[in-house]
């Protein structure tokens, strides 16, 4: 296609409704991933609120694909970056309100923006327990509704009351944990509808006992797991009964590098950018990790990291010849 021909493309922020919150075209990703690596998105948007969110997803053309990221914790964006809107959530969605709940104990409810560590503080700071594992859950509540978060024998279901999401046409849907088909690293919610929040049950419990453990939380993270590099988090489910990382070790795998990636020495369910890895290096790294792991096993590794995006544009010969 000529530049010509290009340039008289529509452009789809021209395509989009009016917001009161913020568009911005060709937003860069690579620097809010924790991967740090990735392209950009055709066009992010960050709401006002949640009416606002609502009316944009009810008056966008329908053929525009939406993503939702949070702070970019467990996320692989690939190369080419992520067509469409990018959404990301932003301070009207990160409140924490304490509520009774139906259930006994008292409840917080969560935005989808918050960040589980601050939820799982304020809990503490509520004498609250049953949360602490949150601590140690690195991203968003948005993001642990998803994926039905968990770490350190717990689950975000052991407290989940209920959520909330919008559906694609921005109607308002209050989910119990049986309607969202709660598994092992998944939800059934469908993959298009938006979380936008939620309420956690807690019970009363001492409030340094909880503080104590949430420190033994997150001095585990720091001794057994890469957490100061640009790594994503736990890169494969485990297995039924199954350790990833013992699988991925036993396959030789510890230390392996493909480009600038590597599988952390640390904690070999990590992927690491050593510092000039691209998306493509860390997602063929991560194929070559279940490759061995295949065939030393015979266990198929499932992908934790989200990975969302088009791979980068191949260049024809001779492009770069001047």
């Amino acid at each position: 296609m000529s530049a010509m021909a290009a340039e008289q493309l529509p452009r789809l922020l021209d395509r989009l409704p009016p917001v009161r919150g913020r568009y911005s075209e060709n937003a860069d990703l690579a620097k809010i991933t924790w991967f740090r690596v990735g392209g950009p998105a055709e066009v992010s948007f960050r709401p006002a609120d949640r009416a606002d969110l609502q009316a944009f997803l009810a008056a966008k053309p329908n053929d525009v694909p939406v993503t939702v990221i949070g702070v970019g914790s467990n996320l692989l964006v690939r190369d080419g970056g992520v067509p469409g809107v990018v959404l990301r959530l932003g301070r009207d969605f990160a409140g924490i309100d304490t509520a009774e709940s139906n259930q006994g104990g008292t409840a917080l409810d969560v935005g989808a923006a918050c960040l589980d560590l601050n939820v799982a503080r304020t809990a503490a700071e509520a004498g609250l327990t049953g949360l602490e594992f949150l601590c140690g859950v690195p991203g968003t509540i948005g993001g642990a509704l998803r994926m039905n978060a968990g770490a350190y024998g717990h689950e975000l279901k052991d407290a989940l009351v209920w959520a909330e999401a919008a559906d694609p046409q921005g109607q308002l849907h209050r989910l119990s944990p049986e309607e969202m088909g709660l598994s092992y690293r998944r939800s059934s919610v469908p993959a298009d509808w938006i979380f936008l929040g939620c309420r956690l049950r807690g019970q009363p419990g001492d409030a340094a006992e909880i503080q104590a453990r949430m420190a033994e939380i997150q001095s585990s993270r720091e001794e057994s797991q890469p957490i100061r590099t640009r790594t994503g988090g736990s890169t494969f489910k485990n297995p039924p009964g199954e350790k990833a990382w013992q699988l991925i070790d036993a396959a030789g795998c510890r230390g392996l590098t493909l480009g600038g990636a590597q599988v952390s020495e640390k904690h070999c369910n990590f992927l690491i950018n050593t510092g000039t890895a691209s998306a493509a290096d860390l997602e063929a790294l991560g194929e070559e990790v279940r490759r061995r792991v295949k065939a030393n096993s015979g266990i198929a590794l499932e992908w934790e990291i989200k990975r969302i995006g088009l791979p980068a544009a191949r260049k024809p010969e001779g492009a770069d010849h001047g």
